[in-house]
């Protein structure tokens, strides 16, 4: 099982990005997890329909062959960043051609709060909505990067956040398998 995932931030110190890579580490046997860089895609313009950049091509061509989609999204004045919204902009063209379309997607995040992410989640769900996807509802994964150990050196160190994660990851793969 391929599961595709998106960092919403560009940063490579991203707690966001230590996020995702203790999904990955902690992701069920079988599950194979391929970053989608975003970060070099360029803005959608409906100028380019037609005669996209390769990088816009190749993520596209990634999305449309995974079983499943995580997008990992910070928290930006309590809305998912601009860089996923750009990602998933792309997904939705040429019109009427959803890469996003009845594929299984979860969300997870971390911010320096309380209440993780939970706005930008509730915000992204809303735009997802509009793809028909397979979204998965539970278990949610607004992560407290107080708690975590991220604040300090970027790692996920805390034993409670780490099994919240693997059964978070372990839930969504059995998601996209009963999806399928």
């Amino acid at each position: 099982m391929k599961i595709v995932y998106l960092v919403g931030s560009p940063s490579e110190t991203s707690i966001n990005r230590k996020l995702a890579e203790a999904i990955v580490e902690l992701a069920p046997e079988g599950v194979e997890m391929v970053e989608a860089e975003i970060t070099n895609l360029p803005f959608y313009n409906r100028d380019l329909d037609g005669n996209y950049p390769e990088t816009a091509v190749k993520f596209k061509e990634l999305i449309a062959s995974a079983d499943g989609v995580l997008l990992i999204t910070p928290e930006h004045n309590r809305m998912f960043s601009a860089l996923l919204h750009n990602a998933i902009e792309w997904t939705s063209r040429p019109a009427g051609q959803w890469d996003l379309a009845g594929k299984p997607i979860a969300i997870a995040g971390t911010s320096a709060s309380g209440i993780g992410t939970s706005l930008a989640q509730a915000h992204l769900r809303s735009t997802l909505l509009f793809f028909n996807p397979k979204l998965m509802t539970q278990p949610e994964a607004y992560i407290d990067a107080t708690r975590t150990g991220q604040l300090e050196d970027g790692a996920i160190t805390n034993e409670a956040t780490r099994e919240i994660l693997a059964n978070f990851i372990g839930a969504f793969a059995q998601f996209v398998e009963n999806s399928k």
